[in-house]
């Protein structure tokens, strides 16, 4: 029931070598780069102390593949949901984000873009769906410009929003109400010796 607290895991996907040249994503379809092999198993080995029950992904590649570490972390079996595809940015789709900012002012301005509204209006009946279903914590693998609007529309207060990728943010649903506890957090992709103070 919506009495109960709810504990969702919403992850960005590793890095691909289109994120690390500043192109668009969107729909585009590119793997994981060897960063984002990285910045996948960190994820998974941070997520899987936190025995998620259900791991959901979005139906992109970088999402699949990321998704797929943290589930075998914890031996569950991913699953895809559609609403949590990527932003459709049509035909600037493996553009330069800079030429496009240039020519329309920004991604937003420029023709054929999905509204920041319409991801939301996918994405957020979907977050709740997860959360009805959930019988424990449960963690979501998608794309920053599905995470950002989501977000922002839970705690309007969050105008700056980082989501590094790589990155979760934890969010608790009790009584119908959701809240923000955590974002843009980074597990460290490399074994590191903390300095004695």
């Amino acid at each position: 029931s919506r009495q109960d607290t709810k504990l969702v895991y919403l992850a960005r996907h590793g890095q691909t070598g289109l994120n690390a040249g500043g192109y668009i994503r969107g729909r585009a379809n590119p793997p994981l780069d060897e960063t984002g092999l990285a910045e996948a198993r960190a994820l998974a080995a941070f997520l899987a102390t936190k025995q998620p029950v259900a791991v959901i992904s979005s139906p992109l590649q970088r999402a699949v593949e990321t998704a797929r570490f943290v589930a075998q972390s914890v031996e569950v079996t991913p699953t895809i949901d559609e609403r949590f595809n990527d932003r459709d940015y049509g035909q600037w789709t493996g553009r330069s984000e800079v030429e496009v900012i240039e020519q329309w002012g920004s991604i937003d301005m420029a023709p054929g873009v999905e509204s920041a509204s319409a991801v939301l209006s996918r994405v957020r009946p979907a977050l709740d769906d997860v959360a009805d279903a959930a019988v424990g914590p449960v963690v979501i693998v998608t794309h920053d410009a599905v995470i950002r609007p989501l977000i922002m529309a839970l705690v309007p207060t969050i105008t700056d929003l980082q989501e590094p990728t790589g990155c979760w943010n934890r969010l608790v649903r009790s009584n119908g109400l959701w809240t923000v506890r955590a974002t843009g957090q980074k597990p460290e992709t490399e074994p590191h010796d903390p300095s004695p103070r």
